[in-house]
């Protein structure tokens, strides 16, 4: 089958795109699977999910999270695929997520809970690379996918970690999204880490996840 050719054109995220920037982190840590992180942290349905993750792309501290962060693969002015990049030096996810907590009113008691539910994600935490650039939040929408979009914003990603003095990238993948990892491969990027943990794999139905990395 033949695809018409798309007009596609990389964006700095904006303000406009919260919700869609909300669906790419809830997409992303769902990856091949039923439920992600943000799934069992927040609880309750997918509408209160992708209200967390606004309220977290929106904190005023800053982290991964952050929509600042995003870069968007547009397809005839439609936001179709997205992605984040950052230095883990430079990223405060806890005070964003305790901040995006109190915004939308849930308590101490909440977040206790919430990470009852997802914190065996925690065991499956991979070590980056000194000064790594790190990529993450990856997903496209569904009709737009196998079309490149990722390989475009991957090629731009890498550049910008270049552009800030980056000499090697990191990029992780859940054990079994297989699609993802063959797209960072293509990239140059190639599997250095695995972590496993049965306590894990229970929850999130996963063995664990793989690092890749990959030379500036």
């Amino acid at each position: 089958m033949v695809r018409e050719a798309l007009d596609v054109s990389i964006i700095d995220a904006r303000e406009e795109h919260l919700p869609f920037i909300a669906w790419v982190q809830l997409t992303a840590f769902r990856s091949h699977l039923p439920k992600g992180m943000w799934d069992f942290f927040v609880g309750g349905s997918e509408k209160d999910a992708l209200r967390f993750l606004e309220a977290l792309a929106t904190t005023e501290t800053k982290h991964w999270g952050s929509y600042q962060g995003f870069i968007i693969a547009e397809v005839d002015g439609t936001p179709a695929a997205a992605m984040t990049g950052y230095f883990d030096a430079e990223s405060s996810l806890e005070e964003g997520i305790a901040e995006a907590c109190r915004t939308i009113g849930m308590t101490q008691d909440d977040i206790k809970e919430g990470w009852k539910r997802a914190g065996t994600i925690g065991l499956v935490g991979t070590e980056h690379a000194p000064g790594a650039w790190i990529t993450e939040n990856v997903a496209t929408k569904p009709e737009f996918r196998r079309r490149g979009l990722v390989d475009k914003l991957l090629a731009e990603m890498m550049e910008r970690g270049r552009s800030k003095g980056a000499t090697v990238a990191d990029i992780g993948v859940f054990i079994g999204n297989d699609n993802a990892q063959r797209a960072y491969e293509k990239a140059g990027y190639e599997v250095v880490e695995e972590k496993l943990h049965p306590d894990f794999e229970a929850v999130y139905k996963c063995p664990g996840v793989r690092q890749l990395r990959c030379e500036l």
